[in-house]
């Protein structure tokens, strides 16, 4: 694995996913199969897509790539919030989890779009 220790978002993203792997468990455990499924489809994305905008070819494709990252950290937050809405399992820190990763991604674009002007 590569050493990504000084990039903040990188961190935060494979942090999350990793914890989102556990809440889908529990969804599973619950018997909440498709819930299970977009939660850890959409929670991993987030720092899949983080992840691949590093190596991005430009700068409008790396904003292109976070952009990709945000769209899939807000549909999370979605299913986490349906979840916390519902008898489902709670999130609990997770929903604050990815409140946090969408303010620093959304920081990222909005700064990474300035620079390119």
């Amino acid at each position: 694995m590569r050493n990504y220790s000084e990039n903040i978002i990188v961190k935060m993203t494979f942090q999350f996913a990793l914890e989102i792997m556990e809440f889908s468990e529990t969804l599973r455990d619950k018997k909440r199969f498709a819930f299970a499924d977009q939660v850890l489809r959409s929670g991993c994305s987030v720092g899949a897509n983080v992840r691949e905008a590093q190596g991005a070819e430009s700068k409008a494709d790396f904003i292109h790539k976070m952009k990709v990252a945000q769209k899939e950290a807000e549909e999370t937050e979605y299913w986490l919030e349906l979840c916390d809405f519902s008898s489902y399992p709670k999130p609990g820190k997770l929903l604050s989890d990815i409140e946090s990763i969408l303010k620093v991604i959304n920081k990222i674009v909005s700064t990474s779009k300035k620079g390119s002007k």
